[in-house]
């Protein structure tokens, strides 16, 4: 109902020479009066049935399709692709990270929502946390290690002002040989008992299994293992 042409808009069409008055005047005084039958908002939708359907004269119908398909379309489009990662994770814990890859602001807080709907336990995007009430969450970024001289000083830090369950971003120089080792002297050091580790490249499921072991047998079994890297 609050779907209207302001009067920029109806100047705009008239500046292009395609459109008579009679249109551009019924376009000042245009109101969606149609009705909609849609899912509930965060149902299952099985192949061939109508997500959403719209009961008008068709120049009404015409006029709010390209705003509506492009609405459903890229959110389900995310809410689908969060439930396959959900499912595949057997509905463990996972996060929305999509902030920087977002197209535009709207993008990045449409994304958001719809990840939520999808499965996903929480974000990186502050403000959709805001306005949405979804959980806000996050890790260290590579940024942060490359500041220190050391990535052994760079967890240290971190952990010092994160106390409470951080996650440690493993990946920046290599993995194995230097990450998960330093993460775990300095889980040790601090006597955190309950942080993670983040894996953000590689050959996820091998480093996983790797770094599980590593840290099982130096006495962390309740660290956590958090995988990214563009799923």
């Amino acid at each position: 109902t609050d779907f209207t042409f302001s009067s920029e808009d109806i100047e705009y069409l008239k500046l292009q020479n395609i459109f008579d008055d009679e249109f551009l005047n019924y376009l000042k005084d245009f109101r969606f009066n149609g009705t909609i039958y849609a899912f509930e908002e965060g149902s299952i939708v099985f192949p061939q049935e109508p997500v959403l359907r719209i009961h008008a004269n068709l120049i009404e119908a015409q006029i709010v399709e390209g705003l509506v398909l492009n609405h459903i379309n890229f959110q389900s489009l995310i809410a689908t692709k969060t439930a396959r990662i959900w499912l595949a994770s057997k509905k463990s814990s996972i996060m929305e990270f999509g902030l920087r890859r977002a197209q535009g602001n709207d993008g990045a807080m449409s994304a958001t929502r719809a990840a939520f709907i999808g499965g996903a336990a929480g974000t990186s995007n502050t403000l959709a946390g805001k306005l949405y009430d979804i959980p806000v969450m996050g890790t260290m970024a590579h940024s942060w290690i490359q500041m220190f001289d050391t990535q052994y000083e760079a967890f240290k830090t971190y952990c010092e002002i994160y106390p409470d369950n951080p996650t440690l971003l493993v990946d920046t120089y290599d993995t194995l040989k230097k990450g998960v080792p330093d993460a775990i002297r300095v889980f040790k050091e601090l006597g955190i008992k309950k942080g993670a580790i983040r894996l953000d490249s590689g050959d996820i499921s091998y480093l996983s299994k790797k770094a599980r072991k590593m840290l099982d047998e130096a006495g962390l079994e309740e660290c956590k293992i958090i995988a990214s890297n563009s799923l």
